[in-house]
């Protein structure tokens, strides 16, 4: 293998199939790691921008750059884009930005493996025979990194997130906590989004 960033078992298990591109994923996360010299996020302090956006399958990249970073949907430490773009920019405050994207010559190559053939026809990814998933898999881990990934340092890259806050207040509607960033004001009354009928 050309990579040492081989997804752990568990990536695999939390991404639900074994597929191409949640390493693809993983391995750019962990390399962008490595190039910003920043180790994996335990809290909040590690963002990601992902440039994929929706109904295309290669979103699967989003589950392995969380694996790889810890900057996870959860923490809110990662926010898509939506350009449907192949690529993600990764930040950190102390560090600066750097963005990778799929060089199209390794895209175009991946576009030649049956794994693709056979998911254009519909069939879903833990349907696919072992043998296909696993020949494109091999030949993901096989790729040099300058092969696949086109690496753009962004100095200038400035982000702020929201301050965290602790802060709810009931909704005077549905009775239900609401964070005191979303209430809403209906008939005096403090309310929620829903209730709000904003």
């Amino acid at each position: 293998m050309t990579t040492q960033h081989i997804p752990p078992e568990w990536a695999f298990e939390f991404h639900g199939h074994q597929c191409p591109f949640m390493p693809i994923g993983y391995r750019m996360g962990r390399l962008a790691l490595e190039k910003l010299g920043v180790e994996r996020e335990k809290d909040h302090g590690f963002f990601v921008f992902p440039e994929l956006g929706e109904g295309h399958p290669q979103t699967c990249m989003m589950d392995g750059i969380q694996a790889a970073t810890g900057a996870t949907y959860g923490k809110v430490l990662m926010a898509k884009t939506f350009y449907g773009k192949l690529a993600a920019t990764f930040f950190h405050p102390k560090k600066g930005g750097i963005r990778f994207s799929l060089k199209p010559d390794a895209v175009d190559a991946m576009g030649k493996f049956e794994f693709i053939a056979v998911r254009k026809k519909g069939v879903e990814p833990s349907q696919i025979p072992a043998p296909v998933s696993q020949e494109f898999i091999r030949w993901v881990y096989e790729q040099a990194d300058d092969t696949l990934f086109a690496v753009e340092p962004k100095p200038d890259f400035q982000f702020k997130p929201l301050k965290g806050s602790f802060n709810k207040t009931k909704c005077g509607t549905c009775g239900e906590y609401v964070f005191d960033r979303y209430l809403r004001m209906k008939d005096g009354k403090p309310a929620c989004i829903p209730c709000s009928s904003y």
